[in-house]
């Protein structure tokens, strides 16, 4: 059992609640914030080393058995989403200890918490405490998300946790139909005791999925159910919506791991197809067309943030090695581009006074010359082109898709849409300089984070070969999970699972 599992959830849980001890003491809280989040990038990235072989590390805790117990499991597909998470939740924290941190309380506690509940998704091996991580992430963001105040916030978190709490309901409904029919919620578990489902158990079975799925698009913001991202990325604070970047991930990783693993006997791979691609689709489209209409660089930002998920839902409706590797080979380079277009967004809000990041005529903004090249460097990479490690991803599902689906034509279309955006607002924000417009409370910043988020988009085009045989793997372990179950629950239930029959000699014991 390795312990090293456990410590992405149990660290900045720990953190959390030393900070909210340490409440009144505001450089104490953020040099103890900035040092946890340090160190737990360093333990993903150690547990991500040695998960990058194929091996699978579970931690069980309690040692219980697999339908009582607490279990996280850290493969090559967890441990990606753990580093997404780590490389957009510290670049996010530096930019929050630039005075965003300030605007209200406890914003370093909740800004753990809702890491924690991150990583908890990501590692967690059954579906009740998936439920419980993702009522600790909707708690803490919604907290976030009016962190500082205002009308706007508000009424943007009204929609936000209205539509979560249903998701809650439908996702607890549908994992009492699923526990019903296994008499387990663990993933592993459940992927033996269902492949024995006798034909009564089969509705309540699919049932369950079904519910699942949706919760699963609704956690994703997959069309139509996308309707409160855009007000609550625009709402938030730059940190804070960075973060919530990483939300959208979750709702497609949960439906790749939890389909693949735990129902790979009741049609799940047609359940995908024939849902989550169609949906990644659509999503698709609606991104690029909100892209195009969008009014400021905030909300063309949030609008690239759903593309990028639609792509990880068409990888994963797709359903093969190829095409969701190349997706999952993408969601690192595309989620840091949308994280770091977000807080670069914060810092031309500041550097254009009045004028904000709406993409209207506006005086020459403060350090116009250091944004402007942020702003190439990172159009360019949440667009997916190259020289960015982006480009290869979406070749990868591209060159992994039926001749048979239109996922070319829609993907390579949004693609343009998005480009075309992207150019608009940089030219209105960059060239339609207006002299006689007064400036306002405009003030010269310091982008570190965003150029921090561009620094990591380069490494990954470094790594391009490496996290490509990363991706693939995460891949081929979500599609053919043997060796996941195994590890999950030991030799002797693996032997029930590929229904090896006992000897006359083994029948005594």
């Amino acid at each position: 059992m390795n312990h090293l599992v456990a410590i992405p959830f149990l660290l900045p849980a720990v953190t959390a609640c030393a900070l909210v001890a340490l409440s009144g003491r505001p450089a104490l809280q953020r040099a103890l914030s900035v040092t946890s989040a340090l160190v737990l990038c360093l333990a993903v990235l150690r547990l991500a080393l040695q998960v990058r072989g194929g091996v699978v590390e579970v931690y069980a805790y309690g040692a219980w058995p697999a339908h009582l117990g607490i279990v996280f499991v850290a493969d090559r597909l967890a441990a990606l989403m753990l580093v997404v998470a780590a490389a957009v939740a510290l670049p996010a924290l530096f930019h929050a200890c630039g005075g965003a941190d300030r605007q209200g309380r406890h914003f370093h506690a909740l800004f753990h918490f809702q890491w924690m509940g991150l990583n908890g998704a990501f590692l967690t091996g059954d579906l009740f405490n998936l439920f419980v991580c993702f009522e600790l992430m909707l708690i803490a963001s919604y907290a976030l998300l009016q962190h500082g105040g205002g009308a706007q916030r508000l009424k943007a978190g009204m929609q936000y946790v209205t539509v979560n709490l249903v998701a809650s309901a439908l996702f607890l409904i549908a994992a009492s139909l699923v526990y019903r029919a296994g008499g387990t919620l663990n993933m592993a578990d459940l992927a033996v005791r269902l492949g024995d489902a006798g034909s009564d158990d089969l509705p309540w079975i699919r049932a369950g999925v079904w519910l699942l799925a949706v919760v699963f698009l609704l956690k994703g913001a997959a069309a139509p159910l996308y309707l409160w991202l855009p007000g609550t990325y625009g709402a938030a604070t730059g940190p804070v919506a960075a973060l919530f970047a990483v939300l959208t991930k979750v709702g497609p990783y949960a439906l790749l791991r939890v389909t693949g693993t735990a129902f790979p006997s009741v049609d799940a791979g047609g359940i995908l197809l024939e849902v989550v691609l169609v949906a990644g689709l659509v999503t698709a489209v609606v991104a690029a067309l909100g892209a195009i209409s969008a009014r400021t660089l905030t909300a063309l930002a949030a609008w690239l943030g759903l593309g990028s998920s639609a792509s990880m839902l068409v990888a994963v409706g797709l359903f093969n090695e190829t095409a969701t590797g190349g997706g999952l080979f993408y969601v690192l380079p595309g989620t840091l581009g949308v994280a770091a277009m977000l807080l670069l967004a914060d810092a031309i809000r500041a550097a254009r006074g009045d004028a904000g990041d709406e993409l209207t005529r506006a005086p020459r903004m403060r350090g116009h010359a250091l944004l402007g090249a942020l702003y190439f460097g990172i159009a360019v990479a949440v667009a997916g082109m190259p020289p960015f490690a982006g480009f290869l991803g979406k070749a990868m599902l591209l060159s992994g898709t039926p001749t048979v689906f239109p996922v070319w034509p829609v993907i390579l279309g949004a693609s343009l849409v998005n480009m075309i955006a992207l150019a608009r607002a940089g030219s209105r924000l960059f060239w339609a300089v207006d002299p006689d417009l007064a400036g306002g409370s405009a003030r010269r910043v310091h982008p570190v984070a965003p150029a921090l988020l561009l620094a990591f988009i380069v490494a990954t085009t470094l790594g391009a070969g490496r996290l490509e045989s990363f991706a693939r793997g995460a891949a081929e372990g979500a599609i053919g999970p043997a060796r996941y179950i195994a590890e999950v629950l030991g030799p002797e239930r693996l032997r029930w699972m590929i229904r090896i029959e006992p000897t006359a000699a083994e029948g005594g014991r």
